[in-house]
This record gives structure tokens, sequence and C-alpha cells, in this order.
């Protein structure tokens, strides 16, 4: 029998977990474990769409990332995660073959502070999920006590994957674009492109108007109504080409999912299209032209140490592996077009040993390149919520554990 979960304080959560007290002669009994489950109705509830807590939760996991308070996979604890890929054919009659955004990841992460857990999320990809009527990632993240490492929690995390993505940008966009911006250009009208704007309008509140370009009537249309729905203030404009959604707009977004290995066909942004002032940020596949790569455009990384990382663990040149435009920038620097000093990292930004926009011209492009600490950051925040309001559903581990 499972029982939803009573009303706890922060404070009792590790009670939760370990529901013990030591005996007189301090040897402690063998503890029994419990943990939540947060269905994504649940996580509803307990705020996970909540954008604008989520971005001061991000805000504060760059700072802790800047103080090093905080560890990932690898062997420089900034991996990406662990990715099991599959095989254009396999003399296997049952086992997968590659297809567009085929894998399952694991994205493990400690993160200090004000969250001190760790977690891992969990998950498996295939563009062909579409078909099924799912989504193309199916997602799940396991929150556990950091001391222990009992599980604290196993929830579902669609939305809160989706929702710390968009606050990255919404973290940039808070110091980063001016704060009078009014005009969004948006390529890729899906679940990244909702959750960005979410972030641009909780630190950009100005902006009257959302340019949008889409590969297909029906998600434009979809994008289209949600926006009418949910900003019916906002005007938005279907253009044709990256052109359109660069020039003229104080912030432009990258959020349409491509095939990777050849960058060639990676959206790109052209600097005769780019308008002083603007602020770009790129949490999708990323392309630029040798006048982006200027030492006058200031090109900020989300964390150094990830891309870093990749000089590890890819083969020259890696932008044909991982998309992310930070993963140029560091091809151009091994190739010795681009210094490696002008790079900046956004939690010295947040951190407030880097200066954020320092002028209205300035040309700002932000590289997101999606990091387990922050499903750490943001699921602390939605688990301690649901303790608080009684969320979810409490499972047993074990009364006792078996092995002892």
């Amino acid at each position: 029998m499972v029982r939803r979960f009573r009303p706890m304080s922060q404070a009792d959560d590790t009670v939760m977990v370990h529901n013990a007290t030591a005996p007189a002669d301090d040897v402690a009994p063998l503890p029994r474990i419990d943990f939540l489950y947060l269905s994504e109705p649940d996580m509803i509830r307990a705020g996970v769409t909540d954008m604008a807590a989520c971005i001061d939760a991000i805000e504060d996991m760059f700072a802790l990332l800047w103080r090093g308070d905080y560890r990932m996979a690898g062997g420089n604890n900034n991996s990406h995660g662990a990715i099991v890929m599959f095989p254009d054919e396999s003399p296997f009659p049952d086992m997968p073959t590659s297809t567009v955004d085929r894998r399952f990841m694991a994205m493990p992460a400690y993160l200090g502070g004000q969250f001190r857990t760790a977690g891992m999320k969990w998950y498996g990809s295939n563009i062909a999920n579409r078909d099924k009527g799912l989504p193309r990632s199916i997602l799940t993240f396991v929150l556990n006590d950091a001391d222990t490492g009992a599980p604290l929690a196993f929830m579902s995390a669609n939305l809160l994957s989706a929702y710390r993505t968009g606050a990255v940008p919404g973290v940039g966009a808070r110091h980063l674009a001016r704060p009078n911006s009014k005009v969004i250009g948006i390529l890729g009208p899906g679940v990244m492109a909702r959750t960005s704007l979410q972030a641009f309008m909780a630190t950009c509140p100005q902006i009257e108007t959302i340019k949008v370009m889409g590969r297909g009537r029906a998600n434009l249309d979809a994008f289209t109504a949600w926006v009418a729905e949910t900003y019916p203030q906002l005007t938005v404009r279907t253009v044709e080409t990256a052109e359109e959604i660069v020039r003229d707009s104080d912030i432009v977004t990258f959020c349409a999912s491509v095939a990777t290995g050849d960058p060639s066909i990676y959206p790109t942004v052209r600097r005769e299209w780019v308008a002083p002032g603007t602020f770009l940020a790129m949490p999708a596949p990323c392309n630029i032209d040798e006048g982006m790569a200027a030492p006058d455009i200031r090109k900020v990384l989300d964390n150094t140490g990830l891309y870093e990382a990749y000089l590890e663990e890819l083969p020259a040149p890696r932008h044909r592996f991982v998309p992310a435009v930070g993963v140029k920038f560091l091809d151009l620097v091994e190739e010795g077009t681009l210094d490696k000093a002008s790079l900046e990292d956004l939690g010295a930004i947040v951190a407030g040993d880097t200066p954020g926009r320092t002028h209205h011209d300035e040309i700002i492009i932000l590289s997101v390149g999606g990091m387990a600490v922050e499903d750490v950051a943001w699921g602390t925040i939605v688990y301690r919520n649901a303790l608080r309001d009684g969320i979810g559903v409490k499972l047993n581990l074990w009364e006792a554990p078996a092995l002892r």
C-alpha cells in the first residue's frame, strides 16, 4: 500500500530517509529508508513550472559553480554525463540501431550551498517517439542525501529539465540583455522556445514582439496559440529565415533540434545580421561566421569546465559531435584563431567577479550546454516544496537492509 505524504518541514527531510534515533549506547539501529515519488502532476503542484523561482535557483547554482562548490562526472568534475549510443547496423536483431537523437544518458552531480544534495537525471531519447505520441526524450530524476547516498525522491523530470534549461537563458538575460529589450527572435517553436520565452519575460518584462521561425506549420500554430493564451500582450510574427530572426532583435535564441555531425547545417549567426546591443542565448545547435568570432563580440560560456571536458573526451574538431556554440569557441581556440582569454564564464558574472553588460551597444553571445547541477538545483527546490505541502507518495526502500 502507498500513502500520500504528510506535510513536513525542510528540517524533517533527513528524518524521512533515516527514521532512526540512536539508543543510549550510541549504537544506531539499521535505518528504515523512505523516499518520495513525484509524478508529473505532483511536480506541477510542487511548483516545477514556476519560472521566476527556477531562475533564482539556477542563478544561485551558477555562483556555486564559480566558487567550486559542486561536482559532476568525469576526470575534471565537469562532464555533461555518460551516454549510450547505438550502431548504424548491428548483428544482434534486438539491439536498437542509430536514429536521430537515439541514446540513453545519465547525468549525475552534487551541488553544495543551500542545496547540499546529489542527484542524477536518466533518460532515453529517440526522435521516432513523436510518431508514437511521446516526447523525443523521456526523463526521470533521482535526488539523494549527500551524506548517506539514500534516495530522497524519484521524480518525473521532463518538466524539471525543460524549465531548468529555459532558466539559463533567463539568468543570462538578467545580467547580459538590455533591460528594455522589446523584440525576441526565436528559431524553433518547441518546448525549449516556450520555457526560454517564459524566462525572458520574467527578466525583461518590456518585451513586446516575438519573431519565430519553424519547419512545420503545426508547430508554429501551436506555439503562436500558446503565446496568445499565455502572453496576450505580445505580438507574434512568423518569419522564413534565420536572418529575419536575428536582424533587429534585442534578444535572439536558437531552440531548434538538428542532426549533429555536420556543423555547416547548424543554424548560423552572421555578424552582418546582428544589431548593436543584441544578446544571443544559444541552448541548441548553433554555428557562427568569422565576424562573430571577432574580439568585439563578448563570448560567454555557461561553465568553462564543461567545454574543457569535451576537449578531453572527444576528438577535434568537437563541434561536429556537440553542436553548442561554446564548443565551436574551443575548436577555434585550438585552431589558434581565437584567444581563450576572451572567453568569459557566466558564473563569474553572476558572482560579481566579471561585469555583466557594460554598455548599451555590446553584442554578447551565451553558450548554453546543459549541466546536471541544474537538475539538482531545481529538483531540490521542488522536492522541498513537496515536503512542505504534503505532495507526492511516500515509498519504502526497506525497513532494514537485507545485506548488513
